[in-house]
C-alpha cells in the first residue's frame, strides 16, 4: 500500500482504490471537509503527477472525463485550495510522493486502464439531502426534487411566482455560472419543455449568486448531487417516446425497419394481421391515458400502426 500524508489530508492507494481523506486542520478548505472521504476506483483515474516546488510540491490526480459528478460540476468553478484532487506535499515527503505516483501509474499500465472519457459515472455524487444558499434564496435537493425558496432579497417577479418544486424527472440539466468580479453569477435548473430564458434575477428556476465562499461550497455539492442523478451527458440517447411506444407495440416509424419503409418482421407483423394491430392500438391508447405519451406522440405512433392496415 502506498500512502502520502499532507496538510490537506491523506491519500492512500491499495492497488485498486485510491482513498482521499481531508485533513481536519483549520487551514483545510471547508469544501474538502464537507465533501468528506472520496473513494476513487482505479478505472476512474486518467493519470497522476507530482509537481516539485521550492517548499515541497503538489500531487495532482487527473480523472477520466465524465467519471466523477463532483469533478464535472466543480471544475473551473472552485479554487485550487478546495480541489480534493490536489494534495500539498511537504519537503520531507517528496520521495514518498514519487513512490505513490509510480504505484498508481504501474497499476494503470497493468490493468490497461484507458485515459479517455466514459459514458457513465464511475463515482457517486454527494449524499442527500443538501441545501445550498444563494443571493436571493436557497435550493434544497432530496434526491427526488429540487425546491427553491426565496429570501428577502428576491426580485418581485420571483416572489410573486412563489416557491418552486422541480421533480428530478423534469430536469434536463443544471447551469452554474460563478460570480466574477462585480458581476453576479447564477445557478439555473433547466426544466423539460421550458424554452424561454429570463435574466437570472427574474427566472423562477434560477438562483442569483453573489460569490461568497459559503455559497460556492454549498452550490458545488448540490449541483454535483443533482448531476449524479441525471442521465450521464455522454450516455446513448434514448429514442423519443413515440418511437419507443411503437417499438414496444411491435411497430416503428417509417424508415426504421418495422414500418412501411422497412422490411416485414415476423409472421405476426404482416400488414393483414388486423387483430394484432388492433391490440397495439389499444396498448397505445392505454399509454396515452396514463400520461406516458403526449397527444402529439400518441398521434404519431397511432399513424405508424394505421398505415399498416
Amino acid at each position: 500500500m502506498a500512502e502520502v500524508m499532507g496538510r490537506d489530508g491523506t491519500w492512500t492507494f491499495d492497488g485498486e482504490i485510491l482513498r482521499i481523506v481531508p485533513g481536519r486542520d483549520r487551514g483545510v478548505h471547508k469544501l474538502r471537509q464537507l465533501l468528506g472521504e472520496v473513494t476513487v476506483p482505479l478505472e476512474a483515474v486518467a493519470g497522476v503527477s507530482h509537481e516539485p516546488g521550492k517548499k515541497g510540491g503538489r500531487l495532482r490526480l487527473r480523472l477520466r472525463e465524465g467519471a466523477d459528478p463532483f469533478n464535472q460540476a466543480a471544475r473551473g468553478r472552485i479554487p485550487d485550495s478546495a480541489d480534493p484532487y490536489q494534495l500539498a506535499v511537504e519537503p520531507d515527503r517528496t520521495g514518498v510522493a514519487d513512490y505513490f505516483v509510480d504505484e498508481v501509474r504501474n497499476a494503470l499500465v497493468i490493468d490497461q486502464v484507458p485515459d479517455g472519457p466514459v459514458s457513465r459515472y464511475l463515482m457517486p455524487g454527494p449524499s442527500v439531502p443538501l441545501t445550498a444558499s444563494a443571493g436571493d434564496g436557497t435550493a434544497t435537493f432530496d434526491g427526488e426534487s429540487v425546491r427553491l425558496e426565496w429570501s428577502w432579497a428576491v426580485e418581485s417577479t420571483k416572489k410573486s411566482a412563489g416557491s418552486q418544486r422541480i421533480a428530478l424527472s423534469e430536469l434536463t440539466g443544471v447551469e452554474w455560472i460563478p460570480a466574477a468580479g462585480l458581476e453576479n453569477g447564477h445557478v439555473r435548473f433547466h426544466v423539460r419543455g421550458s424554452v424561454h430564458r429570463l435574466a437570472p434575477k427574474y427566472d423562477p428556476h434560477c438562483l442569483v449568486l453573489w460569490g461568497m465562499d459559503k455559497e460556492t461550497r454549498t452550490i458545488a455539492l448540490l449541483v454535483a448531487a443533482v448531476l449524479a442523478r441525471l442521465p450521464h451527458p455522454s450516455a446513448p440517447a434514448e429514442p423519443p417516446a413515440a418511437e419507443q411506444a411503437a417499438l414496444t407495440a411491435g411497430t416503428a416509424p417509417a424508415g426504421t425497419g418495422g414500418g412501411p419503409a422497412g422490411e416485414a418482421g415476423n409472421e405476426g407483423d404482416r400488414p393483414d394481421d388486423h387483430d394484432a394491430l388492433l391490440r397495439r392500438l389499444r396498448e397505445l391508447g392505454g399509454l396515452h391515458r396514463d400520461g406516458v405519451l403526449t397527444d402529439e406522440e400518441f398521434a404519431q405512433a397511432k399513424q405508424a400502426i394505421l398505415r399498416r392496415f
